[in-house]
């Protein structure tokens, strides 16, 4: 899906605006895409400008002008939102899937709505009205990283076997001890390592250098010899498959699937990004700060680093352990001599007001 083969030109000049100015990637400018096009194929059936009774996926939204977008109204986006928590699916991969979109799926789509009015009312001024102004963000559910145990991540290396063995041994150690996203290896040339230093590319086209441990700088030496003759196109990508080109993300998807299964980690529902968490999870367990890691890992916020401080470590255990209430247990109590409990409680005062 391209969003600028397929995108009203009302939406394409906005979303080029979020890729050529702004500095989104290709890939999160489509998602973006995708949340206003379920919006404004809502919204068309919603004006009775689409037949109720056609399926929702096969609404064009080419019809979608600058006057449909201005005429949107608040009621229509919490509208909207309703609609997506009761009647979207789940998981669209999924034959299986439940419906109701999550908090967090609902809050991008706000999100993806706010940007396209702030474009259209701040950037441009093409009009005032804003049905997303003091509109709130749904909350999503914070949850805990899930990662692999240090034995764990020991087990998956050791799992790693088989023709592309050097070249992928390389991959999942850079992923454990670097913490890098999945679209940060794939894009990753030649020329990007030097000595032990290392230069990623991440969102936003916002780069930042990570340094190699021992570990690292050999895995990387031992797979330079094996690495598959590239293609033209393809001669500077560090990682190549097969066939020659440069390694994709579906790629390094499945074979980090594969080798979960082989180590026997797949209950874990463990996943690329899972392995980012374990790396993130394994340097602040051992000391590295939350300020270095957040430069680690590249992120924006303070905040997104800090649920690593909340992940149960050994130091959360010990504290445990510390307590001076740790080993005491009930004492026994002769119970030879106890009598009803009935027995026991006080008559009934029937001379209190009622």
């Amino acid at each position: 899906m391209d969003y600028l083969k397929e995108a009203p030109p009302v939406l394409r000049d906005y979303l080029v605006y979020l890729e050529t100015i702004m500095g989104r990637s290709p890939n999160t400018v489509n998602e973006y895409y995708l949340d206003l096009r379920t919006f404004f194929r809502f919204l068309l059936q919603k004006r009775g400008m689409e037949s109720a009774s056609q399926p929702f996926e096969a609404i064009s939204i080419q019809k979608v002008d600058l006057e449909l977008i201005q005429n949107v109204t608040k009621s229509d986006v919490l509208d909207f939102l309703v609609f997506a928590a009761r009647q979207r699916p789940k998981y669209h991969k999924s034959q299986a899937t439940t419906y109701g979109n999550d908090m967090r799926a609902r809050a991008r789509k706000i999100s993806a709505l706010r940007g396209l009015y702030k474009y259209y009312c701040e950037k441009v001024q093409f009009f005032d009205n804003n049905p997303t102004k003091g509109l709130d963000t749904p909350r999503s559910k914070k949850e805990l990283p899930k990662y692999l145990t240090l034995q764990e991540s020991l087990d998956l290396l050791n799992a790693i076997d088989g023709s592309f063995r050097e070249r992928d041994y390389c991959i999942i150690t850079l992923f454990l001890n670097c913490g890098m996203r999945v679209s940060e290896l794939v894009n990753m040339d030649l020329q990007d390592i030097s000595d032990d230093r290392l230069r990623l590319l991440g969102k936003g086209n916002k780069e930042r250098m990570v340094y190699l441990n021992q570990a690292c700088v050999n895995a990387i030496e031992a797979y330079l010899p094996h690495r598959v003759t590239p293609k033209a196109a393809s001669r500077n990508a560090l990682f190549i498959s097969r066939l020659g080109n440069r390694i994709d993300v579906q790629t390094v998807k499945a074979l980090v699937k594969k080798y979960l299964t082989a180590a026997g980690l797949s209950q874990k529902h463990c996943s690329v990004h899972k392995l980012r968490h374990t790396a993130a999870t394994l340097m602040y367990q051992n000391g590295v700060d939350v300020r270095t890691l957040k430069e680690v890992l590249g992120h924006e916020n303070l905040d997104t680093t800090m649920i690593y401080t909340h992940v149960v470590d050994q130091n959360l255990r010990d504290a445990a352990e510390a307590n001076p209430l740790n080993h005491v247990t009930p004492q026994k109590r002769d119970r030879s001599n106890k009598t009803d409990d009935s027995a026991e409680a006080p008559a009934p005062d029937n001379t209190r007001p009622r």
